[in-house]
C-alpha cells in the first residue's frame, strides 16, 4: 500500500505542471498556428489568469501554506481552465476579467480595433536581423 501512496503522489506532484504549463504550452502554439481566433482567446485568457493566479499565490503564500488541499484545489482549478471541454479560462475571462478592465478603463485605447486580415488573427508582424555582409 506505502508503495501505490508513493506513486499516487508523485502522479500528483507531475500533473500540476503537466496541466498548468506543458499542455497549454503546446496548445498555445497551436492555437498561434491555426487560422481560427476563438483558440488564441482561450489561451490568451488562460495565461493571464495564470499569471494573476501565480502573483496571486506569492503574495498570500504565508496563508496559503495553511490550507492543506491548497494544491489540490488549485490543480482541479487549472484544469477546469485548460481542458478544451469547459474553455474556463474563456468563460472567466469573458464573465470577471473583461468587466473589470472595462470597468476601470484600462482598454480605451484598444477597445474595438478589429484586424483587416482575412483569418481575423491580424497581420503578422516578424523581425528581421540584419547581419553585416563580409567585405572583401
Amino acid at each position: 500500500m506505502s508503495r501505490f501512496w508513493t506513486l499516487l503522489s508523485n502522479l500528483h506532484s507531475l500533473a500540476g505542471p503537466v496541466v498548468m504549463l506543458l499542455y497549454p504550452l503546446y496548445a498555445s502554439v497551436i492555437a498561434i498556428e491555426s487560422p481560427a481566433k476563438d483558440d488564441d482567446e482561450q489561451w490568451l485568457a488562460y495565461w493571464i489568469l495564470y499569471s494573476l493566479l501565480t502573483l496571486t499565490e506569492m503574495v498570500l503564500q504565508s496563508v496559503l501554506e495553511w490550507i492543506p488541499i491548497w494544491y489540490s484545489v488549485k490543480l482541479l482549478f487549472m484544469a477546469w481552465l485548460v481542458l478544451p471541454q469547459f474553455k474556463g479560462a474563456a468563460f472567466i475571462y469573458d464573465r470577471l476579467v473583461r468587466e473589470q478592465i472595462e470597468k476601470y478603463g484600462f482598454l480605451r485605447d484598444h477597445h474595438g480595433h478589429h484586424s483587416d486580415s482575412p483569418n481575423g488573427k491580424g497581420n503578422k508582424k516578424s523581425v528581421q536581423f540584419s547581419v553585416p555582409k563580409k567585405v572583401g
